[in-house]
């Protein structure tokens, strides 16, 4: 066989994508650069019944489930929150490998945590309806 094909649980996928959207979304983070909302209009919205066609209900709802996501991760005990804050950030830049000073340096307990963390976080949101 010419290259070998892992096959991927489809909850795997959705996670590792729900994962990439909270850390884009994640507020308040540091190092992000200059804020996205002005200072004195940055609540403003705008009715949704003059602008549901250009994506502001769409973008209501990915805000409502991110805050969800958000909610359920900060739940999560230390160091599964940990593993899942790096594992976020690795999988948004693309890195195959990381490593962090809260978790542990040797690799296959390190994973043995990512892989828990991720069990953990699929169940919370499955249980609220995220997944």
């Amino acid at each position: 066989m010419g290259g070998a094909q892992v096959m991927r649980n489809d909850s795997d996928a959705i996670l590792d994508d729900i994962l990439i959207r909270w850390h884009q979304w994640e507020p308040g983070r540091v190092g992000r650069g200059f804020n996205d909302r002005a200072l004195v209009c940055g609540e403003f919205r705008v009715s949704r019944q003059y602008d549901d066609m250009n994506g502001a209900l769409d973008l209501e709802i990915e805000d409502a489930i991110m805050a969800q996501v958000d909610f359920e991760i900060e739940e999560l005990m230390h160091p599964w929150r940990t593993a899942i804050h790096v594992l976020a950030r690795a999988l948004t830049v693309g890195c195959e490998v990381f490593t962090s000073p809260r978790l542990p340096a040797d690799r296959e307990e390190r994973e043995a945590i990512v892989q828990q963390a991720r069990v953990q976080l699929t169940q919370r949101l499955l249980a609220a309806g995220v997944m």
